[in-house]
Order: structure tokens, then sequence, then C-alpha cells
């Protein structure tokens, strides 16, 4: 009998609890090739240096060989996630909790746990939400402990307005980001992303439907922290929880901003002409 619908037949509770484990090396050609992705100096990240928050996104890259990939340029669906039926999947936010830093050169252990997978229903129709944990793991211990909210969907009609909230008026800073194709292949390139909204023009907006190649989630993350990390060099990072609100695309600049809320927090957001896309919260001490 063919199997009409398969979210009929999947169990998602039955994938809550799964595990992966993966061992990677901060290794420093790596890490300082993120370096000059951002538009650093490669010297200013040499071995035994600790590395920056959220840089450790480019480890534990995708190990999937090419006849596994779909036609998006995903892995195809099953193995440690769930095999979602539905077509468009969406970094949509995290929670970390930083312990102590990674040191470049040091070997590295990735533990990952689903903790959830909940079907649900928004205004453009089901979605299906899988949260993950990754507890990261240095020579001295753990180091991080990570959440992220993963979220299937279908395709977005091509007239669809643009998702994002209203930006606020005041910030502390604000810095200018050009997200131009160099620096999406760069940064895909380093994640060993092979999705293709991210560098393929004919595909993403024949496609998908998008205006525009889209800028990784996890990059604009980095680029929030970052840009706050660049003005508050005294400060130690503690937490850092962001959530997607909206996409971004390499057809128009936009500002990574920051605003210091309490004596030890900070908010921080994108603003695309006054379109907010991902908006941060930050602790330090």
């Amino acid at each position: 009998m063919e199997i009409q619908n398969q979210h009929d037949v999947i169990d998602h509770d039955a994938w809550v609890g799964r595990e992966e484990v993966r061992s990677d090396r901060v290794d420093l050609r790596i890490a300082q090739g993120l370096a000059v992705t951002l538009d650093y100096e490669p010297s200013s990240l040499l071995e035994g240096d600790s590395l920056p928050a959220l840089w450790h996104w480019v480890y534990f890259t995708p190990n999937t060989r090419t006849n596994e990939l779909g036609t998006d340029g995903h892995p195809k669906r099953g193995g440690f996630l769930p095999p979602v039926e539905l077509p468009n999947r969406m970094w949509a936010g995290g929670r970390l909790n930083f312990i102590q830093p990674l040191k470049v050169g040091e070997r590295i252990e990735r533990v990952s746990r689903i903790m959830r997978c909940e079907r649900k229903s928004g205004r453009t129709g089901d979605l299906v939400f899988v949260t993950v944990e990754h507890s990261i793991s240095g020579s001295n211990g753990v180091a991080l402990v990570e959440e992220q909210d993963i979220v299937y969907r279908n395709a977005a009609p091509m007239a669809a307005r643009l998702a994002g909230e209203e930006a606020p008026n005041v910030a502390d800073y604000r810095v200018n980001i050009n997200p131009d194709p160099l620096l999406l292949f760069r940064y895909s390139a380093l994640t060993f992303n092979a999705h293709r909204i991210h560098y393929d023009h004919p595909y993403v907006t024949q496609v998908e439907g998008y205006p525009g190649l889209v800028v990784h989630g996890p990059l604009t993350a980095t680029l929030l922290l970052d840009a706050f990390r660049n003005r508050h060099s005294d400060k130690h990072i503690k937490t850092f929880a962001f959530r997607a609100v909206g996409p971004l695309f390499d057809r128009h600049y936009f500002d990574v901003c920051g605003r210091i809320t309490g004596p030890d927090s900070a908010e921080l957001w994108t603003d695309e002409a006054g379109r907010l896309t991902m908006k941060a919260t930050v602790t330090f001490e």
C-alpha cells in the first residue's frame, strides 16, 4: 500500500532522546579561515588562543557523501534527525551557555541529543519543530552547552511579504554589513553547508522563491555577537540566546546593533532598513 502522508506514520516522540557523538579538532587553518572571512587578520588567532564565542560552528561539519544530498543541497532526511517530509528547513534560533573557552589546536567532542520533536500549525500551514542539545567538551571538560531550534515548513508563496519586526530606533552602536555572495560563499565553505539557498541564485529565486541569496542564520548570529565582543572586549560572555524572525538577503546591506540593558546584560538585533530579522540577548561578567 502506498503511503500518502509521511507525517501520518512518523512517530516524532520516538526520536526524542536519540544521541550522536562526534569528535573534531579546533584546527588553526579553519579558525583563521573564519577570521579572514569576517575581515580580521589571519594572525589574530594562533595555536593555544581561545576560540571566540560562536566560532565553534565551523567545526563538526557535515560529512555526508555528495550522492546522499537532496536536490536542495541538504542531506537527505533521516539519520540522526527525523525524516520530516516538509521541504524547507531553517535554523530558527538557539540558546548557549559558555562555561569555558575552547582552545585552538585542542581535540573536542560533541554529544548531541534530540530534546523535543513536535508538529504544530501556523499561518503558513504545518510546522515541525526539533530542538537538539549539543554538549561540547575540550581537554578540560565541558566548554559549552547549546540548544538549537530547527523548524521544518512548506515553502512560502513567492509573493509573500517578508517576515520581520520593527527594529528599535536607539542603539549603543551599529555596524554596517555587506552580505555579498563572497561572504556567503566563504561561510558556506567553512561550515561545509551545501544548501543551495546561500550560493545558487537561479535555484533560490526560481525554485524556493526568495528574492536573493539567503544569509545564513548562524552567520548573522556570529556577526551580532562579534560586534558586541569587539565593542566590549573586557566582558566575558556567559550566555547567548537568539531567534530568527525574518530572512536577510544579499541584495541589501544591514546593521548589527546592540545596547546594554543592565549591569550584566545586553540586547542585540539586526536592522535592515527598519526591519528586524534576528534578535538576541547576552549576559556577561
